[in-house]
Formats: structure tokens, sequence, C-alpha cells
């Protein structure tokens, strides 16, 4: 959701965005497109104002966001889960695998991230145009 939202501003280029205007593209309730809003606020990835001309745009230029800092701005836990109790320790696989898996997960994710850091905004709003472009074609 917060790519498309991201996507939406930076196809606007500029123009602020309506919270209203943003839920209806992701059809959703404009209350979860605002709490996502604060996330990508305090990520510094938008920007927001209230009153007269409110709305959200992006902070810098869609090719300058990748979608990892926007990955890292919505990612509340960690990407993958694991139990919360403690292990059993007389089980000699519950001894290590916390541990082992850890490592893993940590390995999996930074894989994750740099694959993510090589698509930017940009990349995805040329993809949107592109899409539209094609629509119209078929018509």
């Amino acid at each position: 959701m917060a790519v498309h939202v991201l996507t939406v501003l930076a196809y606007k280029e500029g123009d602020r965005v309506t919270s209203a205007f943003l839920a209806g593209s992701v059809n959703t309730n404009p209350v979860i497109i605002r709490r996502l809003l604060l996330d990508l606020q305090r990520a510094r990835l938008i920007e927001t104002t209230k009153g007269a001309g409110a709305g959200s745009r992006l902070s810098r230029a869609p090719g300058r966001i990748n979608l990892a800092e926007v990955f890292r701005a919505v990612e509340e836990h960690e990407t993958f889960g694991r139990p919360s109790g403690k292990p059993n320790q007389a089980c000699p696989v519950a001894q290590c695998m916390r541990d082992e898996l850890d490592r893993v997960f940590a390995s999996a994710r930074a894989a994750l991230e740099s694959d993510l850091e090589r698509t930017t905004l940009a990349d995805l709003m040329k993809a949107a145009r592109d899409c539209a472009c094609s629509d119209k074609k078929n018509e």
C-alpha cells in the first residue's frame, strides 16, 4: 500500500494529494491512509500540510526514493517472525535453532533490502505510465 501511495504522489508530480484521493486509489478507508502517511512522513519520504492546500507530496524526486526506504518506513516487525517464548534448553535442536535462524533471516532481509534498493519510485511511475498508454492503445 505504501508503494502504491508513493507512486501516486510521484505520478502527481509535486501536486498535493489528499488522503481521500489516495484512499480512493488504493480502495481503502482514508483513516488507514492517514496512518500510513504518518509513517512515511516520519521517514521523511513525504511532506504533508493541513488547512488550505492540504495534502501530501513527495519530499524529494521519485528517482531518489527507492523501495528499500519505503520498506524500512512501514515494516514495524521483524521480516521473519520467531517464537517469543524461551526455547527448551533440554532439546539439542532448540539450543541452537534461534541463533541459526537469526543469522539466516538477517541474511535474507539484507538480500531483500539490497534488491529493493535497485527499484525507485521513478521506475514504478514509468511502469504505470507505460501501462496506461498500453491500455489506451488496446481500446
